[in-house]
């Protein structure tokens, strides 16, 4: 482990210490034996401004891809990628990624013309999707053909928790300890400590609220 990293024989070094750790996500535990992290050696990195904290993980899969003029990923201490996760910056974006957060398989953030920038200890659950960029949709042109648009930035406070298949559009903050639910697509901003839920995503409860339930029942 204390040869792993993006090179080839950092990548040999990852194969090589994952033969001997428990299967699937235990395999987040290889990161923490050295500073350097863990890097899989079935992950794609092709991005020239990839800067890692340390112990950062990187499954099997994962794909840091930088297009022209893409900004730089940055991902803090202790953060976890799980497998098949990708990550894209291009046209000026980038990616920050704060301490101790982790993005569960199959995520996709794409960060174009604005960036995506994600607090400490948030939860990003499986199949999430974060766009922080669009098509234009002018009807004399084809779709494919159009310039990409935003809204602006897409920032999701620490603590927060996106649930399973959420999709979180441009211009879109996320307080801190908020709650997406799994397949909602938030279009608006989300206050802290709001539970949102639906297409487009509502507040449907606060946090707090569950909190006061929960001692009324308690003394019942």
């Amino acid at each position: 482990m204390r040869r792993s990293g993006e090179s080839p024989l950092g990548r040999l070094s990852s194969r090589l210490a994952a033969v001997l750790a428990p299967p699937g996500m235990d395999h987040v535990s290889l990161a923490y034996y050295t500073p350097r992290g863990y890097i899989d050696a079935a992950a794609v990195v092709y991005h020239a401004d990839l800067q890692l904290g340390r112990h950062v993980y990187l499954g099997p899969g994962c794909c840091i891809f930088e297009h022209s003029e893409g900004g730089p990923v940055i991902l803090g201490d202790k953060v976890v990628f799980h497998g098949d996760t990708v990550a894209e910056t291009g046209q000026g974006a980038r990616i920050e990624v704060g301490e101790g957060s982790s993005i569960h398989p199959g995520c996709q953030l794409k960060a174009f013309l604005a960036p995506i920038v994600i607090g400490e200890g948030v939860m990003v659950a499986a199949n999430v999707a974060l766009y922080s960029y669009d098509h234009g949709l002018a009807p004399e042109e084809p779709i494919r053909r159009q310039a990409l648009t935003t809204k602006g930035a897409i920032t999701i406070g620490d603590e927060a928790w996106i649930g399973t298949g959420a999709i979180v559009l441009s211009g879109v903050a996320i307080g801190a300890g908020a709650v997406v639910a799994a397949g909602a697509v938030v279009t608006k901003d989300v206050p802290a400590g709001a539970i949102v839920a639906g297409n487009p995503a509502g507040v449907i409860k606060y946090r707090n609220e569950l909190d006061t339930m929960s001692e009324c029942h308690a003394q019942q």
